[in-house]
């Protein structure tokens, strides 16, 4: 049985650096979001997050033969069938509520599952991370039968969210050739509160949940790590923890499959909030978003005016 820890909540809220730093821990193999594994890696042969084309990798090639026989044997349409049928966003009552899963929602889990299996197997390690995020998919990973799932909340301001969904950012991975989703503050201010919620409602399935904001996590990373692997059932050694320095972290290269362009980053990794949302986000737009997301806001200890406000 897999050991898959999987890290939910809405995009550019900080995932992708959580899943590095634990990625840096012995007994721990980031995958990245693997979500996106199907289309952009198996079919579209973007990079890994070491810089070698998916059908370069070795530790991706390994993983394919192991899980599947090699790549090829999997139905990327068939998978992006199944994808449709149950994890939407608009599915999540229906997951939440069923007393047993049907036979698509436990086909779709079973992909996921032989990744994570093999991803484990190959890496050695005890505890896989899976960073996607969607919070539909870990609804759907519940029914896995072979898994053993943990589910790390994170949530981060939804107005710094919100900005950093209007920033042009390029996708490495696509050698420039594309950027990343973006979304005005409005439409991402309704993504936050559903994706969030969604959360809560997996909790109260009895999935093992633990949240964290992504400001009190970069306040002191050092405690955050601890708590999440202990939370994953792989404490660390102080040791382990040596790559963590003052204000940075020494980063060496993963093997995520999608994501962040941060996962690309190799060497010496700036651990510091990015806070800029405070001035650059127009205050028409913050209060916007403040007003949609106010009653969640409170609920994770946020404050629903700041300073500049006043």
């Amino acid at each position: 049985m897999a050991e898959v820890l999987f890290l939910g909540g809405f995009g550019r809220s900080g995932t992708t650096l959580v899943e590095r730093l634990l990625g840096e821990l012995p007994g721990m193999c980031a995958l990245g979001e693997v979500v996106h594994l199907w289309q952009r890696d198996v079919r579209d042969d973007e990079r890994c997050g070491c810089g070698d084309r998916f059908s370069g990798c070795d530790f991706w090639r390994r993983v394919g033969d192991l899980a599947f026989n090699g790549w090829s044997n999997v139905d990327v349409d068939r998978v992006h069938a199944l994808r449709d049928t149950v994890e939407r966003t608009r599915h999540i009552p229906r997951l939440a509520s069923a007393a047993t899963a049907s036979d698509e929602v436990r086909e779709y889990a079973s992909y996921y599952a032989r990744v994570y299996t093999a991803a484990a197997e190959v890496s050695g390690a005890r505890v896989v991370i899976d960073s996607s995020k969607h919070s539909a998919l870990a609804h759907v990973l519940r029914w896995a039968d072979d898994i053993d799932l943990r589910v790390v909340h994170v949530v981060r301001d939804a107005r710094g969210v919100a900005y950093s969904w209007t920033k042009t950012v390029a996708r490495p991975e696509t050698d420039g050739l594309d950027q990343m989703t973006r979304y005005s503050p409005g439409r991402s201010a309704l993504l936050w509160n559903a994706h969030n919620a969604a959360f809560g409602l997996l909790a109260r399935r009895g999935v093992p949940v633990r949240r964290i904001r992504y400001e009190e996590f970069l306040a002191d990373p050092r405690a955050g790590l601890e708590g999440l692997a202990e939370f994953a059932g792989a404490p660390p050694r102080p040791e382990d923890l040596d790559f963590l320095r003052n204000g940075h972290a020494d980063l060496r290269a993963g093997h995520s499959a999608a994501g962040n362009p941060m996962r690309f980053t190799v060497g010496r990794l700036p651990l510091r909030r990015d806070d800029a949302w405070v001035s650059a986000l127009p205050l028409s737009q913050r209060r916007l978003v403040g007003a949609v997301c106010g009653p969640l806001l409170r609920a994770y200890g946020y404050p629903i005016s700041i300073a500049s406000e006043a």
